[in-house]
Parts: C-alpha cells; structure tokens; sequence
C-alpha cells in the first residue's frame, strides 16, 4: 500500500496527544497517570498531521531509528495491524517507549520548526496498546535452533532486547537477573503508576513462551561465579544497567534520612507489588526534598505525593530553562525548553539555580533537619556551568528526607573484573565498536556500555549487541541493525 502524502494534515488538525488523568484524582492512587482510553478516530487524524517531508528528520531523532512516517500514515489509513508490524520492525518493545520515552523525535519533527509537532510518542503508544487488546502480539519462536548457548546479564531493555533477538536466530539464551523479577528498573524503578508493571509482564511471558530461560534471584559475583558462567556460555552480554549513584559532595550526607532516589524508589514499587519493605522509608508526614531536576526527580516528587508527604520541594542547580529554544539550540535538536513535569502538576515547588552547601541536623540527633544552600546566577560556557554569582547566600529549606536524584556514574559493579573486563575513564564496560569487552566472547550494551541514558537508546543497544553477538557466533548475522549500528544488516534471504 503506497504511502499517502498529506501536506494539508496539520492544518486541518491541532496537535492532541493522549492525555493524563486529573492531576488532583491521579495523586491520589497509584494507577497509571495516563488518560486510559483514546479515541481511534482521534490517532486518525493525528497521524494525517504527518507531511511526509522527503527527509523524515523525526527518524534522525530517534535513536533507533523508528519508521516513524509509515505508523502515521498507517494509522490514518486505520491499518492498525501493518502499523504494528512497521514498528516492531525496530522496536521490540515499544510500549516502554510509549510511556516513558521523552520523544526527542517529537522535537526534531519538521512541524516543530515553527508548529507543534505530530504525536509521535501517542501514536506509538495506541498502535502497541491495539496490539495488545486485538491479541497480534504472539510469541514467535524461531523455526530452527543452533548449538550456541548466549547468557545475558541484566534484564531491563538492553537485556530484553538482546535476549529476544538473539533467541530469534535461534541461539539457547538465558537471562540472570539479580532481583526477585526480570524488568531492571522497567520493574524497579520507574514508578508504577507512570509504567504499570502488567506491561513488563506480558513482554516476559512473550519472551519464555519464545523459548528464553529466565533465572532471578542470581547475582553474578556472589551467587553465580563469573569463570564458571563464561565457561559454560559460547557469549555473555553485560547489560546490567548504570545505577551507581554520583556522590553529593556536601557535609551531611550521612545523616539519617538522606537517601538516593534509586534506594528509594523501587520501595514503592516493592509495596505496590505486595512485597514487605523491612526498615522501608515513606514521605508521610515529612518535609520531602528532592535535589535533581530529571526525571527520577519528578519520579521521587510524585511518590512522596501518592505517601502523603507534608511538603515536597525540588531543587534543581542549573537556571530554568527558557520558554523558547534559545539560538544555540536550533532545531532539530532536542529544545532544551521549560516543560512542566507531570510530577509538578500534582503539586509541590520547583526552585532552579540552588546550589546546595550542606544538609544539616539542626536538634543534634542525628537526622537531617534542614537543607543549607545559596541561589545563585550560573555564567555557562558550552553548555557547562563555569562561573556563578550568588545571589542569596542564606537559603534554607526544611527537610525530613532528602532524595538525592543528580545522576549515576556507571555499573554498581563489575562481576566480571576477575576475567580481564576493563572500565573505561567514564566507569562504564569499556568495548571495542563490536560491542565486546578485552574478554573474547564477553560483550556489553545499554547504560552498562555508555552511561545513564533512555530506555530507547538502551533497547537499541540490546539490538546491536545480539547482532554483533551473532556474527561472533555465526561469522554473519541477519540480524538487523539499529540506526547507531555502522555496519549495515545483512538482506534477510
């Protein structure tokens, strides 16, 4: 069916995402935060916003390089079953990208130049949703098996995605997870009312009914000897995610009630699962600071909502974001622009450019009390803050627990260190562009391999790493490759 061209779309047609549910009804209970039905008649006309344009920018966006334009036009043409096929052609999952993902391809639309984009991130949410509720999404085991056997450590995207491509060439794949249930932080991590967990279930019974084994409750290392596992695999993929946490560097951080955001969080998900969470710490009642402005900030913000926090505060350190695209961030790259987070919505105050200079324990318990820190006017020099100039030396925020959520520096470990696998000076794996570590047959993907980034790009990275796994394997591979790849896929014969 050739693709239509629709240069009047997006002027007979306002931009109209799937919404959210009140912010005042959805703070209140732990469902998911998105509006839970939409209208096909709606996503109809919402794909006709597309034009086609001969140079699909919103692909370059996109990290692995989605067939963005034939969903659209697909979906306009309420072909809903081709438009799932054209977007698991380079997506495994796409509804961890539906509801999480930040959409840098809204941002490098061509509409976006000067209009509001087409709903990218929405119509890929309904076409997976459809999917799901008209029963396409099988199993699809592979027709033949080979003698290879692959481990792949670590269970979030990366490791999902990894798994089920090389389990599709037809290789014995096996994945290790050192939490009670496969997801990584898809599981424990993002909240459950922004990604219900039911969804990363039913990937996983997809991916055992394709023939994938899954152990959990193994940590490589301490469980499971790293020799051993290498000698018993043809390839193992270290896809065990970037969660070590960056060091605040004030005095008081070993107070009583300062806690990283990623300690904190999965708590709640545990909870939401029926899971007892000994010694667990809530927001009730207190004076909640989060010291971060991304997303596992906004995420941490809305759980102390939901816990019945006395009062929330976030702080950012850098100065808020202009309402427009300044003129050193030109379309189309992402617009470092102001957005209001879902987590503001449901309440609480958002400071920017507050430096913080220490967590103080003012009754002498023991216990953070307070956080000390001066607002300040940052000079920045290619994109890096350079200088500052305070403005307020004195601010002071009350705080029962502080939730420190500024980033993460790497992999909490490296269990394959005994067998030569480096760090590079980032403190991720270090690889070669294979995607393989200094140990043969060891290879690494996802936030592991390049630092703390979106779940897209570590699906992308999943993809790259079983197709490399496989030309290692099989000396070839028809694999497909993702956007970043360099080497193009072999044609599928």
């Amino acid at each position: 069916m050739p693709r239509e061209h629709h240069p009047d779309g997006y002027l007979k047609h306002k931009r109209r995402s799937i919404g959210k549910r009140d912010p005042k009804e959805r703070a209140g209970d732990y469902a998911e935060i998105w509006a839970p039905d939409w209208d096909p008649e709606h996503l109809k006309d919402q794909g006709e916003r597309c034009v086609d344009c001969g140079v699909p920018t919103c692909m370059s966006g996109c990290p692995i390089g989605n067939r963005i334009p034939e969903w659209n036009d697909l979906v306009h043409k309420e072909d809903w079953k081709e438009a799932l096929e054209q977007l698991h052609a380079t997506n495994n999952f796409p509804e961890f990208t539906g509801y999480t993902c930040p959409a840098p391809c809204e941002d490098a639309c061509v509409l976006s130049y000067n209009d509001d984009p087409v709903t990218i991130k929405s119509i890929e949410r309904a076409i997976v949703d459809k999917g799901w509720k008209e029963g396409w999404i099988q199993p699809e085991p592979p027709t033949s098996r080979t003698d290879h056997r692959v481990a792949i450590i670590g269970s979030g995207p990366a490791g999902l995605a990894a798994a089920q491509q090389l389990n599709r060439a037809g290789h014995h794949v096996t994945v290790y997870e050192r939490d009670d249930a496969p997801g990584g932080l898809m599981t424990y991590g993002i909240p459950d009312f922004k990604f219900a967990k039911k969804r990363v279930d039913q990937r996983v019974d997809q991916l055992q009914q394709e023939g994938i084994e899954f152990v959990t409750g193994t940590a490589i290392g301490p469980d499971l000897a790293a020799d051993r596992l290498h000698d018993e695999y043809d390839a193992t993929c270290l896809a065990i995610g970037a969660q070590k946490h960056r060091e605040l560097p004030v005095p008081g951080t070993d107070l009583a009630g300062v806690m990283p955001a990623m300690d904190f969080l999965p708590q709640e998900n545990r909870r939401q699962h029926g899971t007892s969470v000994p010694n667990g710490v809530t927001a009730e009642g207190k004076n909640v600071v989060v010291l971060g402005g991304g997303d596992t900030g906004a995420d941490c913000v809305a759980t102390a909502h939901r816990q019945g926090a006395k009062q929330v505060v976030q702080i950012g350190i850098n100065q808020k974001p202009p309402s427009e695209r300044p003129a050193d961030n030109p379309w189309p790259e992402t617009a470092q622009v102001f957005k209001k987070t879902y987590a503001q919505e449901e309440g609480g105050t958002q400071e920017f450019a507050v430096n913080t200079t220490e967590l103080a324990d003012t009754d002498g318990d023991g216990h953070v009390n307070e956080l000390r820190a001066e607002r300040v006017e940052w000079t920045y020099e290619n994109g890096s803050r350079v200088d500052k100039t305070v403005i307020d030396p004195d601010f002071r925020v009350a705080a029962d627990l502080v939730l420190v959520a500024i980033g993460f520096t790497g992999p909490e470990s490296n269990p394959f260190s005994s067998l030569g696998v480096q760090l590079n000076d980032h403190g991720t794996f270090a690889t070669d562009d294979n995607l393989m570590t200094d140990v043969d047959g060891v290879f690494a993907a996802g936030d592991a391999r390049m630092g703390a980034s979106l779940v897209v790009w570590a699906i992308g990275e999943g993809r790259d790493a079983a197709r490399q796994i496989d030309r290692y394997l099989m000396g070839t591979s028809k694999l497909p490759a993702s956007l970043q790849t360099q080497n193009p896929p072999i044609p599928f014969r």
